[in-house]
C-alpha cells in the first residue's frame, strides 16, 4: 500500500478527478475505498486534497480486477496484501470467458511467462482459426477499449505486440518455406495504433496456406504497387484498428485499388467502420474476424 514514505519526491502525483478519469472509478467510491476499507492511501496536500501516485493507480486497477471476479470489496485488501498470490489455475478447455480473462490479466500485469503459457496452451489444444476467433481477436477488442484512456496503455500495447510479433514471425518464416499458396502482402494503414490487427490477419492467412509478406510499419501508398509487383503478390491486405482519415478512405484507397491488378482487401475494425464509404469501390471489405476475412479473400483470388 502506498504512503508518503514510499513515493519518490519527484514521482508524478494526480488529483482525484484525474484518477477517476484514468480508472473509471468515481471519486465517491475512491474515498470510500480509502476511509471504509483502507484499500488505498493517497498523499495529502497542506489543504487536505488527495494526491495519487502511479502505484496508487496500479493498485486501483488490481482492486477492479478482483471486484470483476466477484470478490466482495471487504475481502479485496487481504488479497492485495498477500506477499505471494497462488498461481491462477489453468482454464478448463473450451472455457473461453475464463481464458480471455486470464489473457487480459496477463497483458495488464505484463506477466510474459503467464502470457506465453496461455498462448502455447491455446495453440496446442485448438486449431489456429479457433484461437483467433475465440481468444486473440476478442482479447485485442477488449484491450483496445480499455486502452482508450488508461495509464500504461502504450506499455501494454507494445509488450503484447512484441510478444505476438515474435511468435507470429517465427510461424510465418517456417510456413512460407512449405506453404503452396499464393503470396499475400499484409500491411497497416497510416493511422493504425500498432500492428496487432495485421498480426492476427497474417496468422490467419498463413494457416490458410498462403505465403505471407508482413510489413511492420505502414508503406507509402505510392510504393504499394511496386511491392505487389516485386513480391508477385496475389492480393494486398491493409489493416487498421482506427477509422482512418476520410480522404484516404474515400479517395486514396479506391485509387490504389483501381491501379492494381490484384484484389485490395480492408481488414480490422476499419472495415466495419468504413464499409459504407467504400461500397461503390473496388476495395474488398473483408471484416474484422481474421479467419472469415481470409475465407472471403479466397473467393476474390480465385475469381
Amino acid at each position: 500500500m502506498s504512503d508518503n514514505a514510499t513515493h519518490p519526491t519527484n514521482a508524478p502525483l494526480y488529483p482525484i478527478r484525474e484518477v477517476s478519469r484514468l480508472t473509471g472509478v468515481n471519486p465517491v467510491t475512491l474515498r470510500a475505498w480509502e476511509r471504509r476499507y483502507s484499500l488505498i492511501r493517497p498523499q495529502r496536500t497542506p489543504k487536505g486534497h488527495r494526491l495519487y501516485a502511479s502505484d496508487d493507480i496500479e493498485r486501483i486497477e488490481h482492486i477492479l480486477q478482483w471486484l470483476n471476479r466477484g470478490v466482495p470489496v471487504s475481502q479485496v485488501r487481504e488479497l492485495l496484501d498477500q506477499p505471494h498470490v497462488a498461481e491462477t489455475p489453468d482454464p478448463i478447455a473450451g472455457d473461453w470467458p475464463s481464458q480471455r480473462y486470464q489473457l487480459v490479466a496477463a497483458v495488464e500485469s505484463l506477466d510474459l511467462s503467464r502470457l506465453d503459457a496461455l498462448f502455447n496452451q491455446c495453440m496446442a489444444l485448438y486449431p489456429v482459426e479457433t484461437c483467433l476467433s475465440e481468444l486473440f481477436k476478442p482479447l485485442v477488442d477488449e484491450l483496445e477499449e480499455r486502452w482508450d484512456s488508461h495509464l500504461g496503455a502504450a506499455l501494454q500495447r507494445r509488450t503484447l505486440e512484441a510478444f505476438l510479433r515474435t511468435r507470429t514471425g517465427t510461424r510465418l518464416y517456417h510456413a512460407n518455406l512449405v506453404n503452396p499458396g499464393p503470396v499475400l502482402l499484409i500491411g497497416r494503414l497510416p493511422e493504425d495504433q500498432g500492428m496487432l490487427w495485421s498480426l492476427l490477419i497474417a496468422l490467419a492467412a498463413s494457416q490458410a496456406r498462403y505465403r505471407v509478406h508482413f510489413f511492420d510499419a505502414p508503406l507509402p501508398f505510392s510504393e504499394l504497387p511496386l511491392a505487389v509487383e516485386r513480391f508477385k503478390a496475389a492480393a494486398l491486405l491493409l489493416c487498421s484498428g482506427q477509422a482512418e482519415r476520410a480522404d484516404m478512405i474515400r479517395r486514396q484507397l479506391p485509387r490504389l485499388a483501381d491501379q492494381l491488378d490484384v484484389p485490395v482487401g480492408l481488414c480490422g475494425p476499419v472495415a466495419r467502420i468504413r464499409q459504407h464509404d467504400l461500397q461503390d469501390s473496388q476495395v474488398a471489405i473483408l471484416g474484422d474476424d481474421p479467419p472469415k476475412a481470409i475465407t472471403k479473400l479466397a473467393s476474390l483470388i480465385s475469381a
